[in-house]
């Protein structure tokens, strides 16, 4: 089975088309300033040069049309028709306390996810019409959403509920959702595998750190808390997110400062964070080139981020009465050998043992980098959002085609 997936945004739209008999890529790319007169198709197959196409691309029906017809393109493409196309995954950012679980989209679904648009404004609109583009297009094939807020419905309701009025609950769902669900399955499934153990039997604290970034306990298979919140600016300092601060500061600001409500959520959104504190930069390594060159203010916004994030680490371990494994996972948390080392660094009350040479090795591959006697296993595990949708997909797909036939 061939499978597409799509991560739409509003003006962008990622692809990759899986051969789901050994799950290998078998293209994949981007369209970028979609709704302008220079988009810019980027399409790679491993083996192959790189294309990259300037053209207008108005709207996200033409962005999915340009990528069928990429894929199936003689030269340049990896399929000989698009009947090929037996599915399409989505990743959808908020499915609320709707979607506890991946769905095959149908007319209902499409509704819910509108429904959603006041939780998720900036991304479940550009998702629905990523499905909607595919409908115009392959109006045949069978769609799959799969949500970033699924893995978080098995948390506690005292973990997910604000000590605010339940009014506020009831009436409007403001609650904790927690996001990068699909992320913090996967990586977590990937070090029981790993590691030999069974997930249901482990304690994981798995750190997706990019430029947004969460951390969540996972227990018995399962997501106990995690830091990100109604939407994802709550938890953890990123790269230009704020994370956690005290509310009074919003009404604070805005009085002191005569800011709208628009321009706060700006600010603590877009401006602040990583990018904030060092003013220099929201990329990690730049970050850590300004502290080897002797900037004070990186050095602060890199020593914030670490406490932060440290802290997180040991409320999730009180939160589980221990932990066995910590993950790195994302582009930071994949990458930044200095991050990893000053993290754990301040954990070693646990028993946890980094080995420093193992920490600074390269590797596309999920590899330990704890010592063999570490009470505590560390772990760096590339994550993969992509494959899980097209996983969700096929299965999803696999059985409806069982029920029908």
């Amino acid at each position: 089975m061939k499978i597409l997936v799509i991560n739409a945004g509003s003006s962008s739209l990622k692809y990759q088309i899986y051969d789901m008999t050994d799950e290998s890529v078998m293209a994949s790319g981007r369209v970028e300033r979609i709704g302008m007169d220079s988009s810019i198709l980027t399409h790679e197959v491993p083996g192959r040069q790189d294309m990259r196409d300037v053209s207008e691309i108005l709207d996200h029906v033409t962005a999915v049309k340009r990528v069928v017809d990429i894929l199936v393109d003689p030269q340049h493409g990896v399929l000989s028709s698009i009947h090929e196309i037996e599915a399409v995954g989505h990743r959808v950012v908020h499915g609320g306390e709707s979607f506890k679980q991946s769905v095959i989209v149908t007319p209902e679904v499409k509704l819910e996810i509108r429904n959603l648009f006041d939780l998720a404004p900036l991304h479940n609109p550009a998702h629905m019409m990523g499905i909607t583009a595919v409908d115009a297009n392959l109006p045949d094939v069978a769609q799959v959403v799969v949500f970033d807020t699924a893995f978080h419905q098995t948390m506690p309701p005292k973990a997910y509920l604000y000590p605010i009025p339940m009014v506020l609950y009831r009436r409007h769902k403001i609650r904790r959702y927690g996001f990068h669900g699909t992320s913090h399955y996967y990586v977590s499934d990937m070090a029981a595998k790993l590691l030999g153990k069974p997930l249901n039997e482990m304690k994981v604290i798995s750190c997706h750190i990019g430029n947004g970034a969460s951390v969540t306990a996972i227990e018995g298979g399962q997501s106990v808390d995690t830091s990100m919140g109604l939407t994802p600016l709550e938890g953890l300092m990123m790269g230009t997110r704020s994370g956690d601060i005290d509310p009074a500061i919003v009404p604070f600001t805005m009085t002191k400062e005569e800011l709208t409500l628009s321009e706060v959520n700006s600010m603590l959104n877009k401006h602040s964070g990583l990018m904030a504190i060092s003013g220099l930069s929201s990329d990690m390594r730049e970050i850590v080139q300004g502290m080897d060159d002797g900037d004070k203010n990186a050095t602060l916004a890199f020593e914030m981020y670490v406490y932060r994030l440290r802290k997180y680490i040991g409320s999730y371990a009180a939160a589980m009465n221990g932990f066995d494994v910590l993950i790195f996972t994302a582009g930071v948390g994949e990458n930044s050998d200095r991050l990893r080392a000053a993290v754990c660094e301040g954990l070693t009350f646990f028993g946890l043992e980094l080995d420093e040479e193992l920490n600074k090795q390269r590797s596309r591959e999920a590899r330990v980098i704890s010592k063999p006697g570490s009470r505590i296993q560390v772990l760096v595990v590339p994550t993969n959002e992509e494959l899980l949708i097209a996983r969700d997909t096929y299965e999803l797909v696999r059985e409806a085609e069982k029920v029908q036939g």
